[in-house]
């Protein structure tokens, strides 16, 4: 019998990801699932998500019948044992024996023949065991193990957030996550129910849609880019640049949240700055309003001219409050990375806050949970400023509820002190901090 394909597709993709450091979202939006049928490309996915969402309760599994360290396996032999044990674990109409036999294939294919007796044996021990149980508790030791996240990672949030946060957290990232978009005009919106798209409300903001049923990635409006697929966390932070007549988005890509504001100020100059080239080619085919200019620069030296009276600091960050889209993440972010990020952050920034106008304000904003990323960046950047004010974040997401943008209704839940704080778990969206910075 042949290999799956989904199986030859996840294999594929999970060693991009192990030896290439990709991505597997944007690697499962890619042409190579294109020829999968739409069963194959759903099992495709499954097979990637929930390998990288529960790898350490996987290898734990494989670290009990394989008799030897995970680490100490070729990767190929490594993701074939993933694979398989997901499948057995964790997919209860997968017959063991398809998945069994086609990651000892899977193996094989990879030219690791010797190892496929090994594979076939590891495997059929774990099949004769129980699946898993995954029900969290509230402390440190069970939330990392039940729940696949580092410990480390985890400590610090039952630190910052509370055990009962910590646990809605984790559990969010091993669920997949809504499909949100973000829709400018009824019309396409009437569009996407012809193509079939089912719909629903946001449940942050008016103008947010969550995608109930149908092939969203078919629909004509998506493929042209006249909708946008975009978190409500990240439609939000947005909404709080606010309007303005010219406006700096220093950290652009991917575009969605330039594309908001150019919706947003459809007759203002909008600058958007992005440093590598293959993400300024991405941001010009998402992007296609009029009135915005892309350019390929530093945000620490971005050639523009005069100043602006909105800007937008969308920083580079470790994306732990993404981690039901981005599993791959809590695996490769170590605790040191945070001190790299911190500097990094802190000279954008104090970069960005040069081009705002007197009387203007800027949106400085990250989509993780970590307080050297988020609280301390801003405290850094303005300790010798005292040009610059935070603002109290409170009032301008009553103005967003007033005007009917925002429709969440317990406002204090999305406070942190004068931040914007968005909770993976507490919110039904992904983990953002955001900070409104005035210049006096």
């Amino acid at each position: 019998m042949p290999i799956s394909p989904a199986r030859i597709a996840a294999f594929d993709i999970l060693l991009r990801v192990e030896q290439q450091d990709a991505f597997a979202s944007e690697l499962l939006h890619s042409d190579r699932l294109e020829k999968l049928s739409a069963a194959d490309r759903g099992l495709t996915t499954e097979i990637v998500m929930g390998v990288l969402r529960w790898r350490s309760r996987l290898d734990t599994a494989i670290l009990s019948f394989a008799q030897r360290p995970v680490s100490k396996l070729d990767v190929e032999v490594l993701t074939a044992l993933r694979i398989a044990t997901y499948q057995l674990q964790y997919l209860d109409r997968i017959p063991a024996h398809a998945a069994i036999s086609d990651s000892v294939d899977l193996v094989k294919r990879a030219h690791k023949r010797s190892a496929a007796p090994f594979v076939n044996a590891v495997l059929r021990k774990i099949a004769a065991n129980n699946a898993p149980t995954t029900v969290p508790r509230q402390d440190l030791t069970s939330l990392a193990d039940e729940l696949a996240h580092p410990a480390w990672m985890v400590d610090r949030w039952i630190a910052k957030f509370g055990a009962e946060y910590a646990a809605l957290i984790c559990s969010h990232d091993q669920h997949v996550p809504p499909l949100t978009l973000r829709i400018d005009n009824a019309n396409a919106e009437e569009e996407l129910k012809r193509d079939g798209i089912e719909l629903s409300a946001g449940a942050l903001l008016s103008g947010a849609r969550i995608v109930t049923g149908g092939d969203l990635f078919k629909a004509k409006a998506v493929l042209e880019g006249r909708v946008f697929i975009q978190d409500e966390a990240s439609q939000l932070v947005a909404a709080l640049v606010g309007n303005g007549s010219r406006l700096l988005d220093c950290c652009a890509a991917p575009g969605g949240k330039t594309a908001a504001l150019a919706a947003r100020n459809p007759t203002a100059e909008i600058i958007a700055a992005e440093l590598h080239a293959h993400r300024v080619e991405l941001l010009r085919k998402r992007v296609h309003s009029p009135n915005v200019r892309v350019i390929q620069a530093d945000a620490l030296n971005l050639p523009t001219t005069g100043t602006f009276d909105r800007v937008l600091a969308d920083v580079p960050c470790s994306g732990t409050g993404t981690l039901a889209r981005n599993p791959e993440i809590k695996w490769r972010l170590k605790l040191d990375d945070l001190v790299d990020l911190h500097a990094r952050q802190v000279a954008i920034l104090k970069a960005a806050l040069t081009h705002l106008a007197p009387g203007g304000r800027a949106v400085y904003s990250t989509c993780s949970l970590e307080r050297e990323e988020n609280e301390l960046v801003v405290e850094e950047s303005l300790r010798d400023a005292p040009e610059y004010r935070v603002l109290d974040c409170r009032e301008e997401l009553e103005h967003l509820r007033s005007n009917g943008e925002l429709v969440w209704e317990d406002l204090d839940s999305l406070l942190s002190g004068k931040f914007m704080r968005t909770i993976p778990g507490l919110h039904p969206c992904d983990g953002f901090f955001a900070a409104v910075i005035e210049r006096q």
